[in-house]
């Protein structure tokens, strides 16, 4: 098999194997660093505030330098791109290459475990981090990172500490569990780089952690936003006040709740802290961080090409319009993607008059494509019913169940309520949602409780 790849006027054969390797990077240095400027705090600020022309140029040779390092020698690339003509001239032309999921990339079926994805640019050897997603949604991903790559990581999560105003003085704990989620690992050396002490809270339970909390005088903590609520819980329960502790801000991803004004009022009101919303994955990387107010997302252009799939039409979304998140990523050579479907729910909207000129997602990410409901000609999220569940103060946990009955989707909400009044929650649903849903009380503490993402929508359909 043969492709042809096309730069600037001149065309080069492609031969999918064997492919010689390439130097070994070991400056720690992404590849495009000796064109771009150094990513300085004055240099972050800057470019959070281009112009739409300018950012795109930026974002054009960030592109280009991108393609020009990972092709030919990216067999996975080199065959879907074949016949492109290289560089690209605008980014209008990024429409004209296909799209990336997920699926794609998992290695071929009895490739053995631990097999890595199957769009690697370089050789095995030239990888030093390994990273695995959750498998939450079918087979696990093992994905594969560079030296380079791990600091264009760590550049992107200079936006995310400097948006949260995490500095050198803060005590930071993380209270994951270790293991091969990059999200603990990134964080963890983001948190080091910036010069914080940072506390690891893996292998311990709950209380364990709390205890950890209150000696070591954290003053961040980065969990997940139903982690932040449950060790909130545990500590009521032991009669320990988290509000108390040194803790100033949360740090929170892994799941909507950061974004959702219910979950987030309920978890600062307990904790007595500022909560801070960030988004990533691991097939991507850490795209987004909150704004001051807490309302929404930014996707980080300075290192991220973001378009959106209207939902209603499948074409490209207007201002404030629902649809799909695509990223390409602008600086992971190693395990690039480009137009990644990410199969989140998001409304952009685009403004000049803010700070920071980036693409603002209201809301964060308000659910997935594949857990999106159809009741009765209503598209309902899960964002949604987490928003309308967790006003209701009485109720520490929930889970939304769908199913089908004669071939419509239907939801059956269960809670655990200390006022054991199901039926306040189901008319503040109607209300809201304009739906009649079936809530059901069950016993307290009877519901799972989660360290990682939560899991409160089963699909049954």
């Amino acid at each position: 098999m043969r492709a042809v790849i096309q730069r600037a006027g001149e065309s080069a054969t492609l031969t999918h194997a064997p492919v010689e390797p390439q130097p070994l990077v070991t400056s720690g240095r992404s590849f495009y660093d000796s064109d771009m400027p150094s990513a300085t705090p004055e240099e972050r600020r800057r470019l959070e505030s281009l112009d739409p022309a300018a950012l795109e140029q930026y974002q054009l040779e960030r592109l280009n330098a991108l393609l020009a390092e990972i092709l030919p020698q990216n067999g996975f690339y080199a065959t879907r791109l074949a016949g492109v003509r290289l560089p690209l001239a605008s980014l209008d032309e990024l429409a004209h290459l296909p799209f990336t999921f997920k699926n794609e990339l998992l290695p071929p079926t009895g490739a053995g475990a631990g097999a890595a994805a199957a769009h690697l640019t370089y050789p095995r050897e030239q990888y030093v981090r390994y990273h695995q997603t959750s498998g939450t949604r079918g087979r696990p991903l093992v994905l594969l990172d560079t030296a380079a790559d791990w600091a264009w990581w760590m550049e992107c999560w200079d936006y995310i500490l400097d948006a949260a105003g995490v500095t050198h003085q803060d005590i930071a704990m993380l209270a994951f569990s270790f293991g091969p989620f990059v999200g603990f690992w990134s964080a963890h050396d983001a948190a080091i780089a910036r010069g914080c002490l940072v506390i690891p809270g893996g292998g311990q339970n709950t209380l364990a952690r709390l205890e950890l909390l209150r000696t070591s005088q954290a003053t961040v903590l980065f969990c997940t936003p139903s982690y932040a609520l449950h060790m909130a819980e545990v500590a009521r329960e032991r009669q320990i006040d988290v509000g108390a502790l040194p803790v100033r801000l949360l740090i929170l991803a892994g799941e909507p709740g950061g974004s959702i004004p219910a979950v987030r009022r309920r978890i600062e009101d307990a904790w007595q802290a500022r909560v801070f919303d960030h988004a990533g994955a691991t097939e991507v990387g850490p795209w987004g961080f909150a704004d001051d107010e807490g309302t929404g997302i930014y996707v980080n252009e300075a290192a991220f090409l973001a378009e959106f799939l209207s939902l209603e039409t499948g074409g490209p979304a207007q201002h404030g319009e629902l649809s799909e998140l695509v990223l390409t990523t602008l600086g992971r050579a190693g395990c690039a993607v480009l137009r990644y479907r990410t199969g989140d729910i998001v409304r952009p909207t685009w403004s000049q008059d803010r700070p920071i000129r980036f693409v603002l997602l209201e809301g964060g990410v308000l659910g997935r494509i594949d857990d999106m409901l159809i009741i009765r000609g209503v598209n309902v999220f899960a964002s949604a019913v987490e928003q309308i569940v967790r006003s209701f103060p009485e109720v520490p946990e929930y889970r939304c169940t769908a199913f089908k009955e004669a071939e419509m989707d239907q939801i059956l909400i269960e809670i655990e309520d200390h006022l054991e009044q199901p039926e306040r929650v189901a008319e503040e649903l109607q209300l809201r949602l304009g739906l009649r849903i079936e809530v059901r009380c069950v016993s307290l503490g009877s519901l799972p409780r989660f360290e990682g993402k939560g899991a409160r929508f089963i699909d049954k359909r």
